[in-house]
């Protein structure tokens, strides 16, 4: 039990800060009063047991390649299962999020601004897995909110003649520039509300601030640009309705 020592701080933290976020929901009779809870210990275990692989892998690109193909199935996956789950939603959701995160991979690491090297694109292409992730999620309920609010108008769209494309373009124009606002407003406040993770944690790896400051403008950049392609292109894919969303 001594190797568990170090962690007794983290420890009582993680199981304060837990109790306080349930309590603070359950007092309010917020549903789901525990889900919050739970995906902290959830998360805990998952980060110790990546920790733990990634320790023997981070230096090779075969086994990196690995874990990003995990991860960014799992993010399609979680982001599908958001927007109710069925296969051609899936495969719909995946593409777009792939088409996102690939062509900005391929800028930053084709143009030399992150060297191409197992740790740099499992830490970069992380983060980008799991914005776009966020992302397509917001961008998807946003839609669909949208639609379901605005029937009418669409609806009016679709009796003069209209696609069923056109009829949804000013509700998928909404819902693209919302799903962005969360990344916008984080980019615009960086180093003045926030540090952010991919910063910080450079510095705790031994870089400059300078260095660590190029490294997130990078990271940044990347989110936003993986963002809008994702965001744009899964609207596009899911806007040709024709029946009111459930």
């Amino acid at each position: 039990m001594a190797f568990l020592a170090p962690l007794a701080p983290t420890i009582v933290a993680v199981a304060i800060l837990m109790l306080l976020t349930v309590g603070v929901l359950r007092t309010a009779r917020t549903p789901s009063f525990l889900a919050p809870a739970l995906a902290i210990l959830r998360g805990a275990a998952q980060l110790a047991l990546i920790s733990l692989v990634l320790g023997g892998i981070i230096t090779d690109p075969l086994w990196v390649t690995a874990a990003l193909l995990v991860m960014f199935t799992v993010a399609a996956v979680t982001a599908t299962r958001r927007l109710i789950w069925s296969w051609p939603r899936f495969l719909v959701v995946a593409g777009t999020m792939a088409a996102g995160i690939v062509v900005t991979l391929a800028v930053v690491f084709g143009t030399g601004a992150v060297a191409l090297e197992p740790r740099y694109a499992l830490a970069v292409g992380g983060i980008v897995i799991g914005n776009c992730m966020t992302i397509a999620v917001l961008a998807g309920h946003r839609f669909y909110e949208a639609v379901r609010e605005q029937w009418d108008q669409v609806e009016g769209w679709l009796a003069l003649g209209a696609t069923a494309r056109r009829a949804t373009l000013t509700q998928a124009r909404y819902a693209v520039h919302t799903a962005l606002v969360p990344s916008t407003d984080q980019t615009k406040t960086t180093g003045l509300v926030t540090l952010p993770g991919a910063f910080v944690g450079a510095i705790f790896g031994g870089a400059s601030p300078l260095e660590a400051g190029r490294f997130q403008v990078v990271v940044l950049a990347s989110i936003m640009a993986a963002g809008a392609i994702t965001a744009v292109a899964l609207i596009r894919a899911l806007g040709a309705v024709k029946v009111r969303p459930l």
